[in-house]
Formats: structure tokens, sequence, C-alpha cells
């Protein structure tokens, strides 16, 4: 019995930016992430909440960008 992945508020991703290129996220149901592809980094989910810290962020290395 897999949990059905969690979904972002579309409100909250409207107002949320990338801390680093204040540019938009796009969401990424199946890894959990906000996708920055201004500063190409990948901002972690957990527990239905996003760690918008930039250390916590994971390097997109140019995967489907």
């Amino acid at each position: 019995m897999s949990e059905a992945p969690r979904t972002v508020d579309p409100k909250l991703l409207e107002i949320l930016v990338c801390p680093l290129s204040k540019g938009p996220l796009t969401y990424d149901p199946q890894a959990q992430e906000l996708i920055s592809p201004q500063a190409g980094l990948a901002y972690p989910i957990r527990d239905g909440i996003p760690i918008m810290l930039i250390d916590a962020a994971r390097q997109l290395d140019g995967e489907g960008a």
C-alpha cells in the first residue's frame, strides 16, 4: 500500500521563489522537489514542507533541463 504522492498548494507555489536566483519554481511530484531551472537546483519537500535552503538543495547537473 503505497501512499499517494503529496501535492503542493498552487497558491504556495505562486509565492515561493528560489532563494538563490529569485526565479520561479516548478513542482516535481515524483521526486517531491521544487525545481529552480534558473539556479539549476532542486529543493526537497519533506513531510509536505518545502526546504528552501540553498545548502539543502540538490544540484541538477543539467539533467532534464
